[in-house]
């Protein structure tokens, strides 16, 4: 626990109303990778079961006190719908184009809060009611857009990231996760704050509680008329573009037929995640570990899911048709 940092039960129950969007979620390694120095994500397993672990209110309470840091997905799966908007910028200039953001949001009656990072920040929206991830993101592509921000992916290497990075999630994925506020930053070692409140728990989530929320009603209004920016719009495949391209000429699918350059770390192949990249992340290009041992088993740390990176690489995992 960092310096005796304490989380109350009600600011527990309200980091969860204010953040949490579904029971799934991350953890940071609490020690460096040694051959790449990075603290990656991954998601926890109850011990010998192998069952994956619902988020607690105990373990946001860890996460606030310091003992570990979680990752939040932006989107319930059964709604498509999310509590928040976060913008992450980590680039030269990334603090200019947020306060640019946070102006211009704020020219819409929207009051977004601006949380430090270690080589930027996020802008966080909160809704007054989980809102539909398309209509989220309508709003906020093409806001920035309007703006002359940057916007990462379509060819652009840098710019600011928007979550939810997807419009919807089918069934057993889980989208992408972003490092939960208010815990601390496991690579950087400290704890990051919201501008506009004393550097206390009880005080930041005070002034969360106190921003004037969005309302459904408001985001329809803003995209009347609008719609996704074309170069951005990421559409599933329909079912029927599947089977054709697994299998071809009866070969078994292998990952690292499909992936770049590779390197050892530990038992595992490192590579940068197809999935990822199609959606202009993993510059580092170690996302996706794959094992040495038994190539069919991979996974990537950022939370794609199987069927995602196999898409990405053209090759669908094929649909079971009925009779």
């Amino acid at each position: 626990m960092e310096n005796g940092v304490k989380a109350s039960p009600h600011v527990v129950r309200d980091y969860s109303r204010l953040f949490v969007n579904r029971g799934a979620y991350t953890l940071q390694s609490l020690r460096p990778s040694p051959e790449s120095g990075r603290h990656y994500y991954f998601r926890p397993k109850a011990k010998g079961a192998g069952e994956e672990l619902s988020l607690t209110t105990a373990t946001i309470r860890r996460h606030l006190e310091g003992e570990l840091t979680i990752g939040l997905y932006a989107i319930s799966p059964a709604t498509q719908r999310s509590k928040w908007v976060a913008i992450d910028a980590d680039y030269a200039g990334a603090m200019e184009d947020l306060l640019k953001l946070q102006y211009f949001l704020h020219e819409d009656k929207v009051e977004a809060a601006l949380e430090m990072s270690k080589r930027g920040g996020h802008l966080w929206i909160f809704m007054d009611r989980p809102a539909l991830a398309r209509e989220c993101r309508i709003y906020i592509y093409n806001l920035a857009l309007s703006l002359g921000v940057r916007i990462k992916g379509a060819d652009l290497a840098e710019g600011i990231e928007i979550f939810p990075k997807h419009d919807e999630l089918r069934k057993g994925e889980f989208g992408n996760a972003i490092r939960g506020p208010l815990g601390i930053h496991r690579g950087a070692n400290r704890r990051f704050w919201f501008y506009g409140a004393d550097y206390d728990l009880e005080k930041q989530i005070s002034y969360l509680n106190r921003l004037r929320k969005v309302s459904e009603e408001q985001i329809r209004r803003f995209i009347a008329g609008k719609t996704m920016p074309p170069e951005f719009d990421r559409k599933h495949p329909s079912a029927d573009q599947s089977a054709p391209f697994v299998h071809a000429y009866g070969r078994e699918f292998r990952i690292l037929d499909h992936v770049g350059k590779v390197r050892k770390v530990g038992r595992n192949y490192v590579a940068q995640c197809p999935s990822c990249a199609e959606a202009g992340q993993d510059r580092s290009g170690d996302n996706l570990a794959i094992s040495i041992e038994d190539p069919r088993k991979y996974l990537c740390w950022a939370g794609c899911r199987k069927e995602m990176i196999r898409r990405a690489v053209g090759c669908p995992i094929p649909v079971r048709q009925s009779a």
